[in-house]
C-alpha cells in the first residue's frame, strides 16, 4: 500500500467536508452553481477589511530592507507586542511579547503546543460536538483523545462530564469557542467553575493540566455578547488562534499561541513551543503577513454581515419546523436532524441540492452542520428548497 494503513483509514473516516465539496462540484455541472445550495465549508465569504489591502499597498510600495528573510522562530517582536498588548487588556493578565508565538495558522498553534506538552499515551480531553481535526492533531505526537459531550440541549460546557473523565492521563483539555459547529459562546461562570476543577485536580492527581482555548471565532460574536478571555479564569491556559475568520486570511496562514504567564513553568513551556514551531517543520509564521497582521490586532470583518445571515437562516429554518441552538457566535448553525440517521437525512438534502455535512462527522449523530459563510443572496435562492425538504421530512 501507497500510504500507511492508519491514514488510510483515517482518510476513510473523515471524509464527510470532502465527499460533500465533490458531490457539489458534481451537481453544478448538472444544475448550473446558482441551483445548488452548497453550506458545507466555513470558508469566509466575506472579504478582508479595508486596513488590511492599505497595509499590503504600504508594504508593497515602501519594502522594508530584510522583510522577507528569516526571523526568530517565534515570530517578530513587533508582532508579538501588538498581540499580547490586545491580549492583556482583555484578560487582565500581564501579557507580554515573551509568552506569544507567531504560528502557521491556528491549527499550527494547536499541534506546537500539542507537540510541547504530550508524553507518549497521555490524554487530551475534547468537547463534542468537536472540530473533527483534533483528534488527528492529538495523535500525531503521542496522545490518546478522550471524547467528553456537553451538554446536550445548550451545547454549554457540561462540568460533571468533565471532571469524571480527569484522570492520571490527563494532559489537557480543548476548548474551543465561540463553537465549531453549534456557534455557542461558553459562559464565564463556566469557564470560572473549569478553573477551579481543573486546579482542584491538580492538586488532587500532582500533574499539571492545561486548558487550550482555541479561538479563531472570537471575534465574531453576536447580539452584543462577550467572548470571555481563558486567561482569566485558567492559570494553566494557552491560547491558540489565527486570522483566518476575524480578517478572512484563511489561505494565508496566520495565526499565534499566547501562554498565560500565570502558567507554572511559562518560561520553559515557551522555550519548548518556540523548539516545536521551528522542529515541526513550520521554521516559523509568514513573515509579510506577520508584519501585516501587527497593525490589524484591533479590526475585523464586518460581523453585522454574519450576523444577518445567521438571523436569515436561523428565523427561516426554524419557522419550518427545524430544531437549533441559536448560535451566539462563529458561521455555523447546527441543528437536529429530521432523521435519526443523520447521513441519510443529508443524503436527502442533496435531492434537493442543498449540501450540508452530517453531525457525525464531528462525532454528534443526529445533528447537522450549516455554514452560512456564504453569499446572501445564495442563503436567499435556497430557502424554497429548504420548504420542499422540511415538507419532505413532514416536519413544522
Amino acid at each position: 500500500m501507497a500510504i500507511a494503513t492508519k491514514i488510510q483509514g483515517y482518510i476513510e473516516g473523515a471524509s464527510w467536508i470532502r465527499k460533500m465539496f465533490e458531490e457539489g462540484e458534481r451537481l453544478r455541472k448538472i444544475h448550473g452553481a446558482d441551483k445548488v445550495f452548497d453550506f458545507t465549508i466555513g470558508n469566509p465569504d466575506i472579504e478582508p477589511p479595508q486596513e488590511f489591502y492599505d497595509e499590503l499597498r504600504s508594504l508593497a510600495e515602501r519594502p522594508l530592507p530584510g522583510m522577507h528573510r528569516y526571523m526568530s522562530n517565534a515570530g517578530y517582536e513587533e508582532t508579538r507586542s501588538a498581540v499580547a498588548e490586545v491580549i492583556a487588556e482583555a484578560s487582565g493578565q500581564p501579557v507580554t511579547a515573551a509568552e506569544v508565538v507567531m504560528t502557521c495558522g491556528a491549527s499550527g498553534a494547536l499541534n506546537v503546543v500539542l507537540k510541547a506538552i504530550l508524553n507518549p499515551g497521555e490524554e487530551v480531553i475534547i468537547l463534542t460536538p468537536h472540530f473533527v481535526e483534533y483528534k488527528f492533531y492529538i495523535d500525531n505526537h503521542g496522545g490518546v483523545p478522550r471524547d467528553v459531550w456537553t451538554d446536550r440541549n445548550t451545547f454549554q460546557l457540561d462540568l460533571a462530564a468533565i471532571e469524571a473523565a480527569i484522570n492520571d492521563k490527563t494532559r489537557a483539555i480543548i476548548i474551543n469557542t465561540p463553537h465549531n459547529p453549534t456557534g455557542v459562546i461558553y459562559h464565564a461562570d463556566s469557564l470560572k467553575k473549569l478553573g477551579d476543577l481543573v486546579q482542584r485536580k491538580e492538586r488532587e492527581l500532582e500533574r499539571q493540566i492545561f486548558v487550550i482555548s482555541d479561538e479563531p471565532y472570537a471575534r465574531i460574536a453576536y447580539d452584543g455578547r462577550h467572548v470571555p478571555n481563558i486567561f482569566t479564569f485558567v492559570d494553566n491556559s494557552v491560547i491558540v488562534t489565527s486570522h483566518s475568520k476575524d480578517l478572512a486570511l484563511p489561505g494565508e496562514r496566520i495565526g499565534y499561541l499566547a501562554a498565560n504567564p500565570r502558567m507554572t513553568h511559562v518560561e520553559l513551556f515557551m522555550e519548548g513551543a518556540v523548539f516545536c514551531n521551528r522542529t515541526l517543520g513550520f521554521v516559523n509564521a509568514p513573515a509579510l503577513m506577520q508584519r501585516m497582521v501587527a497593525k490589524l490586532q484591533r479590526s475585523s470583518v464586518d460581523i453585522g454581515a454574519y450576523q444577518k445571515k445567521r438571523d436569515l437562516l436561523y428565523d427561516n429554518l426554524t419557522a419550518m419546523g427545524f430544531r437549533m441552538v441559536k448560535p451566539d457566535g462563529a458561521f455555523y448553525l447546527f441543528p437536529q436532524s429530521p432523521l435519526a440517521d443523520d447521513v441519510e437525512f443529508v443524503r436527502t438534502a442533496q435531492k434537493h441540492n442543498i449540501l450540508l455535512v452530517p453531525g457525525a462527522g464531528f462525532g454528534a449523530p443526529g445533528f447537522f452542520r450549516i455554514a452560512y459563510c456564504v453569499d446572501e443572496a445564495m442563503i436567499e435562492r435556497s430557502l424554497p428548497a429548504w420548504r420542499a425538504l422540511a415538507e419532505e421530512m413532514s416536519i413544522g
